[in-house]
């Protein structure tokens, strides 16, 4: 029997059907689209916890896609292995023309991908892979001698000058979906049975509240307060569109695009520097001594540290998935600067926890707090957590919300005194920084 003739669309981080440029052009080849998700098993045994919110979130996303896709006449296909095993099979069973996706810029999704293009052009089969998750990408902004940015500010100003009206210019994707591969339903997997468990968590489409981002400035360091657009997690699995929110921030808040920008900036740090991974970005800075006490470690991840605003943003994390970004910043630098814990420690937990973890995001705010990365904080930067609670949650409202006892006798004292801690760090961050 002939194999049906298809492009297969590779949904990975652009988990929607609207704005999308991969699958814009992948349905623009007269040719049916089969559009394929894979659960990839390299991934999903690396995580040890099987109530892991990013996976029940992925699995709600794509149940509203294959909503949308059955109501098409089409189906979305939904497969767990390795890439490589998968469209090894994928081969045998139909006539591929070609395979569309968009780009990922983490080191092993970039190794990830050239293992499926071996794979593919063995088989006369061009992968295809665009541009989505970001409005400029690897050389796009770059010094002018070729060199890439280690600096947000020069980066920032050259990624604004670089900006046009083609930048911003959306694939209207959901216009040709006449071109989906039709067929019935394939079946779809379960939660349990990719081996993961529900987590209580509601996948909903993304909501842009626009007099939020309007006042963003004024209210995002206070986290008591909804004064940030809650988006990142669908900036994370692409359930919107950056190029609308980047179109909006330009016309609402100039802080917000700041933040896109940021995003932008560490994304292409780890694509062009792959080794802040595993080690600072300042190489010098791997040579810091840290103490890594097991016991206060625990302390800090279950918000048992005596500094309530510590415990408050770490207790929301392990209660949500979500933790406010300035109580990021805050409970980074007390694991780091005042208990002397290698700062892999705390990004390895944020990394388990955070529903919107991203890896370049993640690594990029985590080597800011210890100093250790590009355009960072310098070492003899040292967060006061009662200065930040005055500061940024002066009324307490943070604090008692998810610190009720903070005031009461059964908490506990502080596991570290401030100005100890301050000391400490300076003097083993001078010493190590300094010594050949």
């Amino acid at each position: 029997m002939q194999k049906p003739e298809v492009i297969i669309f590779w949904f990975r981080r652009d988990l929607r059907l609207h704005d999308n440029a991969g699958l814009y052009h992948a349905l623009g080849n007269d040719t049916p689209v089969l559009p394929l998700f894979i659960f990839d098993t390299t991934i999903l045994n690396r995580l040890e916890n099987k109530h892991d919110r990013r996976v029940d979130f992925i699995h709600q996303a794509l149940t509203a896609l294959q909503n949308q896709l059955t109501e098409l006449g089409s189906s979305l296909l939904v497969l767990k292995g390795t890439p490589h095993e998968i469209f090894s099979s994928l081969i045998t069973q139909y006539s591929i023309r070609k395979v569309f996706t968009n780009s990922d810029y983490e080191p092993d999704a970039i190794e990830r991908d050239e293992q499926v293009r071996e794979l593919l052009d063995k088989h006369s089969v061009e992968l295809i892979s665009s541009k989505d998750q970001v409005i400029f990408e690897k050389e796009e902004v770059v010094k002018d001698d070729g060199l890439p940015y280690t600096v947000f500010t020069p980066y920032m100003k050259k990624w604004k000058a670089k900006l046009s009206d083609d930048s911003l210019k959306a694939y209207p994707s959901e216009d040709s979906v006449s071109w989906f591969y039709k067929t019935k339903p394939f079946p779809f997997p379960s939660l349990t049975e990719i081996g993961f468990e529900p987590t209580g968590i509601q996948f909903t489409s993304p909501v842009v509240n626009e007099a939020i981002i309007s006042d963003y400035h004024n209210q995002r360091d206070f986290p008591a307060v909804a004064g940030t657009s809650r988006l990142s997690v669908h900036l994370r699995f692409g359930t919107v569109s950056i190029r609308q929110l980047v179109t909006l921030a330009i016309k609402l808040n100039a802080k917000w695009l700041n933040e896109l920008i940021w995003r932008e900036f560490y994304m292409m740090i780890l694509y062009h520097f792959p080794h802040v991974v595993k080690g600072a970005f300042k190489k010098q800075y791997d040579a810091i001594p840290w103490v890594n006490n097991e016991q206060q470690f625990e302390s800090w991840c279950n918000g048992q540290t005596g500094y309530p605003i510590v415990d408050a943003g770490m207790r929301e994390l392990n209660t949500t998935g979500f933790m406010h970004n300035r109580v990021r910043m805050i409970t980074a630098s007390f694991l780091v600067k005042h208990l002397l814990i290698d700062w892999r420690w705390g990004e390895a937990y944020f990394a388990e926890k955070l529903i919107d973890f991203d890896l370049s995001a993640n690594n990029g705010g985590w080597q800011w707090a210890a100093s250790s990365g590009c355009d960072a904080a310098p070492y003899f930067r040292v967060f006061s957590p009662d200065a930040q609670t005055k500061r940024f949650d002066p009324e307490l409202k943070y604090i008692r919300k998810w610190v009720p006892e903070f005031e009461e006798l059964t908490y506990p004292r502080p596991i570290v005194d401030h100005k100890f801690a301050r000391e400490r760090v300076l003097a083993v961050y001078k010493k190590a920084l300094t010594s050949k």
